[in-house]
């Protein structure tokens, strides 16, 4: 019978040892990701990118309005069907620049998420790279509700991060 008891002890005693000799760590994603450099860098490329097509539909939305307003401006002078014609043109244009609009829109938010994939992959590689060097157990990353600053490793991952960028 004591053997038994023994065993059991043993067995819930076990865990707690194991536990304790964990090395856990904790990764802020959202801080991460705020403010690493690559997420500056990105957001740059993504700004050259698409600055040329940004320019040229607000170009074609300037054009647009100032038809809209010699329209309304020259619109009692010109005859029903000039008129007609017109309005006619600013429809077609504005059903234009709103499909452009859309265009640009869809093409930004692609280019966005392949950016953020990008990131995320670096950054859980520079949380793998550290993880391996300094002999982590466990990271964890995303979900986390509270952790303290003993195993908080967002500066830690940061500072790789801001290495990397250099």
């Amino acid at each position: 019978m004591k053997f038994i008891w023994l065993l059991f002890a043993l067995m819930i005693a076990a865990p707690a040892t194991y536990a304790a000799d964990l090395k856990i760590g904790v990764v802020n994603a959202g801080v991460v990701l705020d403010k690493s450099p690559q997420k500056a860098a990105a957001l740059a490329r993504l700004e050259k990118e698409f600055a040329s097509r940004s320019q040229s539909l607000e170009a074609k939305h300037r054009a647009l309005r100032a038809a809209q307003e010699k329209l309304n401006k020259d619109g009692a002078i010109l005859s029903g069907d000039e008129r007609r014609e017109k309005e006619r043109d600013i429809l077609s244009d504005q059903r234009e620049l709103q499909r452009l609009q859309d265009e640009y829109s869809e093409d930004l938010s692609i280019r966005r998420n392949e950016e953020l994939r990008e990131l995320e992959k670096d950054i859980a590689e520079t949380i793998v790279d550290l993880a391996k060097k300094e002999s982590f157990d466990l990271i964890l990353y995303q979900g986390v509700i509270f952790a303290s600053d003993k195993v908080d490793l967002t500066d830690k991952v940061l500072e790789r991060l801001k290495a990397k960028a250099q």
